[in-house]
C-alpha cells in the first residue's frame, strides 16, 4: 500500500500511521458509527481523520502543530463533518454532549493528555480508543500492580489493550512499539461520579510513598477497621496500594465516606 510522504519534519514524539487500511481497521474497532461526536486528539497527517471522516461521524481534529492544522483545514475544509481546531488540547473545552475520542496521541504527553480527558467523570466521554507507547498501555491497563491513575480511572471506565501495533507502523517510526488502550464507560460505576475529585484525593493520600496501605488509609480508617476489611475484600493486611484492585478500592472509598457521615 502507498504511504504519503510528508515534506516537513514530525513534531517532538509525534508518530503517525502510515497506513489508511489500519487507520479504517482501528476507526471500525472504535465502534464509530453515522452521527456520532467524534474528538480527535492531533490530527496530524490526516489518516486517522479521514477514516473517521468515511463513517460519517462529526469530528472534531484538534491540532496544535500550525503546518499540519493548516494541511487538515485545507483537505477537509470543503467537508461539513470535519472541524479543524489549531490549539493546545490543554485549553479545549470538551463538548457538553456525548462523544468519544479516537487518537493517536502523542506518546511523551500521552499520560497528561489522558490524566485531563478522564479525571473528571463528569465529562461525558462514551469511549476512548488511543495509541499510546506498549510500555504506556501495559502499565495502566494491568490489574497488578495498581497505579494511582489507573485505580481512578477505572470508576468510571473498562480499561483494555485491544490492539499492539508495531513500530514499523509509523512515520517517523518511534523506538518502541505501540498499543490501542481502550476505556469504555460503565453502565455502573463504581464510585458516583459526583465524588471523583474526593476519590482522587482518598486515593492520592492512600498512594503517597512506598508505604502500606495501614499507612495511608490511617486517617479515614482506622487499623481495627482495616484489619476486619481486609479479609473480606480480599487483600493482605500488609498490602501496598498497587497491590488492591479497583473494585476494592472503590469499597474502601465507600467505607471512608460512611466512617464520616
Amino acid at each position: 500500500m502507498a504511504v504519503r510522504q510528508r515534506s516537513f519534519a514530525a513534531p517532538a514524539g509525534q508518530h503517525f500511521l502510515r497506513s489508511k487500511r489500519l487507520a479504517a481497521d482501528l476507526v471500525r474497532e472504535a465502534e464509530v458509527g453515522r452521527g456520532d461526536l467524534i474528538v480527535e486528539i492531533g490530527g496530524g497527517t490526516g489518516v486517522v481523520t479521514q477514516a473517521l471522516a468515511e463513517t460519517g461521524a462529526v469530528v472534531v481534529a484538534i491540532e496544535r502543530d500550525r503546518k499540519l492544522a493548516a494541511q487538515l483545514r485545507w483537505r477537509f475544509g470543503g467537508s461539513g463533518a470535519v472541524t479543524v481546531i489549531e490549539d493546545d488540547v490543554d485549553r479545549f473545552r470538551w463538548p457538553r454532549e456525548p462523544f468519544s475520542v479516537v487518537a493517536n496521541l502523542p506518546f511523551a504527553r500521552s499520560g497528561v493528555l489522558l490524566t485531563r480527558l478522564l479525571n473528571d467523570p463528569d465529562i461525558p466521554l462514551r469511549r476512548a480508543n488511543v495509541i499510546v507507547q506498549w510500555e504506556f498501555a501495559s502499565k495502566h491497563a494491568a490489574v497488578w500492580p495498581a497505579t494511582l491513575r489507573s485505580i481512578h480511572w477505572r470508576a468510571w471506565y473498562d480499561v483494555a489493550i485491544v490492539r499492539r501495533l508495531h513500530r514499523t507502523a509509523f512515520a517517523p517510526a518511534p523506538s518502541v512499539d505501540a498499543a490501542v488502550l481502550q476505556l469504555a464507560r460503565r453502565a455502573r460505576p463504581r464510585v458516583s461520579p459526583e465524588f471523583g475529585a474526593a476519590y482522587w484525593e482518598f486515593l492520592s493520600s492512600a498512594f503517597d510513598g512506598r508505604a502500606p496501605i495501614r499507612r495511608g488509609l490511617r486517617s479515614s480508617i482506622s487499623p481495627l477497621q482495616l484489619k476486619r476489611l481486609a479479609p473480606a475484600l480480599g487483600f493482605a493486611i500488609d498490602a501496598y496500594p498497587r497491590d488492591l484492585d479497583a473494585e476494592q478500592w472503590a469499597q474502601l472509598f465507600a467505607f471512608a465516606r460512611g466512617n464520616r457521615a
